[in-house]
């Protein structure tokens, strides 16, 4: 099975990964900025996310090889990729196993690491949306904001909210499978993948997701990494400063 993607622009190969209940739309903006310098930006849908299809399987290993057969099913080399939090570390993997393909690797606030779970009150209310009685985008805010009380949070979680069909809403993201897999989101770079090519890391200046301890951690995998500070931004720099974001991108591919 082939994971979905929306194809922005011509030019060399430039794959974005989205976080964790994202979706690859969540990167439209920036895209098409990107593919004004002459770039084929793919926003491609992760397994279990946004239009990609469904599975009960869900780890790192599985996602840097749905990647892989992304890449070859659109006879991709050579390319950019770029990803975001749990993205960010499938582009990481994916770099590691397949450095042939991969051009340029850019890794947003995330590190190698562990992280330990912390999703349990989205996915609680995610969980108790009742759409047997929910029929509007509204309704559906105001039951979640009960558990996520972050307006713009709670933004993000709804876009994957899509009508089935008419008068029935539901998610697109496989719920079930991710609550019950959330662990493997946190789950650390295998301690011997390395990549040796280019690498940026970029962490929001007011995220914790990158601290001064990971930057050890970030050469051992990454010989060749440098690490940007993003300024006035938290884990969701690209959306909280996206002009610096794209300078900061823009220098280190062309």
């Amino acid at each position: 099975m082939t994971l979905y993607s929306n194809i922005i622009g011509e030019g060399k190969p430039f794959i974005i990964l989205h976080g964790f209940l994202g979706m690859g739309d969540n990167w439209k903006t920036l895209a098409k900025h990107f593919s004004e310098s002459d770039f084929e930006v793919h926003l491609v849908d992760q397994r279990n996310h946004g239009r990609s299809f469904h599975s009960n399987e869900f780890d790192y290993d599985l996602m840097a090889d749905d990647l892989k057969r992304y890449c070859e099913d659109k006879k991709l080399s050579d390319i950019i990729v770029l990803g975001h939090s749990m993205g960010g570390k499938t582009a990481m993997l994916f770099a590691a196993k397949f450095p042939k393909l991969v051009h340029k690797l850019i890794v947003a606030d995330i590190s190698p690491r562990y992280y330990p779970v912390h999703h349990e009150a989205i996915l609680e209310g995610l969980s108790s949306l009742d759409f047997s009685t929910i029929t509007s985008r509204g309704e559906a805010d105001d039951a979640l904001s009960h558990y996520v009380h972050e307006t713009g949070t709670r933004l993000f979680l709804l876009k994957n909210l899509y009508w089935v069909e008419k008068g029935q809403l539901g998610l697109r993201i496989n719920l079930k499978v991710l609550r019950e897999n959330v662990s493997e989101v946190g789950e650390a770079l295998p301690v011997h993948a390395t990549f040796q090519k280019d690498t940026l890391f970029l962490r929001g200046d007011r995220s914790e997701y990158i601290g001064e301890a990971d930057e050890a951690i970030i050469h051992r995998h990454f010989p060749n990494s440098k690490i940007i500070s993003i300024s006035n931004a938290g884990h969701w720099l690209h959306a909280e400063n996206p002009k610096e974001f794209y300078i900061a991108v823009m220098n280190f591919v062309s």
